[in-house]
């Protein structure tokens, strides 16, 4: 009895420091259920904990534990140890992915890039939101981690890492710091990430089929290649902070690709007989962007906030693509250079308003993004193209609970206009996006989610451009500038459990893409021809499991998740079929300071247009050691397993498959250190992002 009534009274103490907490960083209601708590709570030295996993009706709050903070030197590492069941955490290769698609990330509500949140301190994550069925206010994420960051009583902080590799120049470099003076923050931050010559080979074969039915197979004996792939990245932002009240925020960036170039040499041998053909295939670009993003939030009486977000940015930069193919004796077959320079910009303003009330929220916005991309062809003699696109976003959504029962319905319009200055052509569409999303919880261990979606994808610059660009001795790719917006449409039924140390999920989803844009073959005349087509739409089924298992409380945890997917796609003239298991499963041991963890994935097959491609398998160990301010790892990529990357076509005029091998077992040491000191306010963070990613052109290959 006792032990209730402490309990009831840390509950209600817990409840109300949360909610003063969130109403600065988070504009969501505090629903009024029986998991209010998100904190350990202290009531007259009695430490109350709270379950690790909250469910609510439109996500799930992961609280870190004392373990995981202690053994954590940033937030990459503290999302690592959190363990989120269907949740890939590399560090390593600085991805989070989630069922093989890339996860958005955001720090209080605005959207993050992986280096932003490898800059926060681990003793400032609250929780850590994983929302699976994001609304109409994230635009299009599959899904999104939100972390929530407190108060940190600190002045400053000083956070580095540093990962090299021991056998290759390949490694992550990463510096932050924070400055506070009154209702200001200063912060500067860089990050350089080194690939250089990391070997690679390609295993490649294809068979070209005549209108005629004559064909010609090639198969292309690997000579050895290299992948360059090194950037960095710089931000410098002032922040004006003046809680409950103003926030205000400048921010200067600058990202530099210094070389992202794939070399492959190779022998191909013809079904034919002919003498066989030394291959050169060469193809990558580089560049830099600067950015100036601008944000203000201003809370208002009555629960409101209004906010505001601008982002501008501009590539300068080129794409290239060098392919050889010539005889023994040196006589020249095909000699393909491909040379695009590109000085394009961005510019985007979003606009919140949010209104909570007791039970429920109003969430309203609008957006408008502007591409100008200015594209000059030296292959060409120099040739210019100018493609203008604009796109605006208007939406309203309401979030209402009903005790067991949520409901969240709102409606999105969007309208996507592209034009060629030289030619005049192009095309403009406006779409509706409704999307639905009904939660049941009939106990506090077991939930539904019933979530409908949909979205459109406008066509990329290298889509539409037509200008020709040859590929090889055979093949050329146009682009087709009379495409229309694409629109999707997701139905997503999940249940989520929380048994004695197991939690997961079990969901089945169905996707549709009507008029999805895939590539298209044709001959013309002698030369196989690449366009794009709204095709007759691509469907598919995906079934997934995704549990964590507390194998040894804070001690011994493993997660994964194990997918089917089996997928339909129609063309013009064609109808394919395809379906796989793919999956991973991650193993973390902590104790004593010390933190073994383990990871192994199997990348999903994706059917696009004709072609089933897939992304990395991989796998990685690493040891860390944590002392003080200091963190001390070694760990390898690839210690089992083969790394395989690549792709394979159906097509009836080209049907090929492509393997790409890189030598990525890299053996790697690890240093972190943190240094905070003084008091310190909380890092402005949005609620919201303009989205004012510049586009670019590419240069096409094999």
């Amino acid at each position: 009895m006792k032990k209730s009534f402490i309990a009831i009274l840390a509950m209600v103490a817990g409840g109300s420091v949360v909610y003063a907490q969130d109403t600065v960083v988070n504009p969501q209601p505090v629903v009024a259920d029986s998991d209010t708590i998100s904190a350990a709570s202290e009531l007259s030295e009695v430490v109350i904990e709270a379950p690790r996993l909250v469910r609510k009706a439109d996500m799930d709050l992961y609280y870190p534990s004392e373990s995981a903070v202690a053994n954590s030197k940033n937030g990459m590492q503290m999302l690592r140890n959190l363990m989120i069941p269907s949740i890939n955490v590399n560090e390593a290769l600085g991805m989070v992915t989630s069922s093989g698609e890339d996860v958005q990330l955001r720090i209080n509500g605005r959207v993050s890039s992986i280096d932003q949140v490898k800059s926060l301190l681990p003793e400032t994550i609250k929780r850590v939101e994983w929302i699976d069925n994001p609304g109409l206010r994230y635009n299009g994420a599959t899904s999104v981690l939100n972390f929530i960051v407190a108060n940190p009583a600190i002045g400053g902080a000083v956070m580095t890492n540093a990962m090299p590799a021991l056998n290759q120049a390949w490694g992550n470099y990463f510096a932050d710091f924070k400055l506070n003076s009154g209702y200001s923050q200063f912060e500067v931050w860089g990050r350089f990430k080194l690939t250089n010559k990391i070997k690679s080979h390609r295993e490649y074969k294809e068979t070209f089929t005549y209108p005629d039915g004559t064909s010609i197979s090639r198969n292309e004996t690997s000579r050895g290649g290299i992948m360059d792939n090194s950037m960095g990245n710089f931000s410098a932002s002032y922040s004006y902070i003046k809680p409950d009240t103003t926030i205000l925020m400048v921010d200067l960036s600058y990202f530099k690709k210094f070389s992202d170039r794939f070399l492959y040499k190779g022998l191909l041998s013809l079904s034919d007989g002919t003498d066989d053909i030394l291959l050169h295939d060469m193809h990558g670009d580089k560049g830099g962007t600067p950015g100036l993003s601008a944000y203000l939030e201003q809370h208002l009486p009555g629960k409101q906030i209004l906010v505001v977000d601008f982002n501008a940015s501009f590539y300068n930069g080129r794409s290239y693509h060098d392919y050889i193919e010539q005889l023994d004796g040196g006589d020249l077959i095909s000699d393909v250079h491909t040379l695009i320079k590109d000085r394009n910009q961005a510019y985007a303003v979003e606009a919140n308003y949010i209104k909570n009330w007791n039970k429920s929220r109003l969430t309203a916005g609008a957006s408008y993004t502007a591409n100008r991309n200015r594209s000059v062809y030296e292959n060409l003699g120099g040739q210019v193209f100018h493609q203008c696109q604009d796109k605006a976003y208007f939406f309203a959504e309401y979030f209402y609970n009903l005790g067991k029962v949520t409901l969240t319905g709102g409606m999105g319009a969007q309208y996507t206009s592209f034009n060629f200055r030289e030619s005049d052509q192009g095309n403009s569409s406006w779409n509706l996006r409704p999307q639905f999303t009904a939660t049941y919880r009939p106990a506090d261990h077991s939930q539904f989610r019933l979530n409908f979606t949909t979205w459109q994808s406008a066509p990329s610059l290298a889509e539409t451009n037509v200008a020709p660009q040859q590929i090889d001795g055979f093949q050329w790719r146009i682009g087709n500038p009379e495409l229309k917006t694409s629109s999707s449409y997701m139905l997503t039924l999940r249940y989520n459990f929380t048994l004695p140390r197991v939690n997961g999920t079990f969901g089945v989803r169905a996707f549709t893409s009507p008029d999805a844009i895939t590539p298209r073959l044709f001959w013309s005349e002698d030369r196989l021809v690449t366009t794009y087509e709204n095709s007759r739409g691509l469907d598919n089924i995906t079934l997934w499991l995704a549990p964590q298992v507390e194998i040894v409380p804070e001690w011994l945890m493993l997660s994964g998740t194990l997918q089917y997917r089996a997928e339909r796609m129609r063309g013009k003239d064609y109808k394919l079929y395809n379906h796989n298991w793919s999956g991973d499963v991650s193993v973390m041991l902590m104790h004593w300071g010390f933190t073994l963890t383990g990871m192994y994935r199997r990348a999903q097959q994706d059917l696009w247009g004709q072609t089933i491609s897939w992304g990395e398998n991989i796998s990685m160990i690493e040891l860390a050691y944590n002392w003080k301010n200091w963190e001390f790892g070694a760990g390898m990529l690839m210690p089992f397993g083969r790394y395989d990357q690549g792709s394979k076509s159906l097509n009836q005029y080209n049907t090929n498959e492509s393997h790409m091998r890189l030598d990525m077992r890299i053996p790697y040491i690890q240093i972190s250190y943190n240094l905070q000191w003084g008091r310190q306010k909380r890092g402005a963070h949005k609620l919201i992002n303009a989205d004012a990613n510049v586009d670019q052109s590419s240069a096409g290959s094999r």
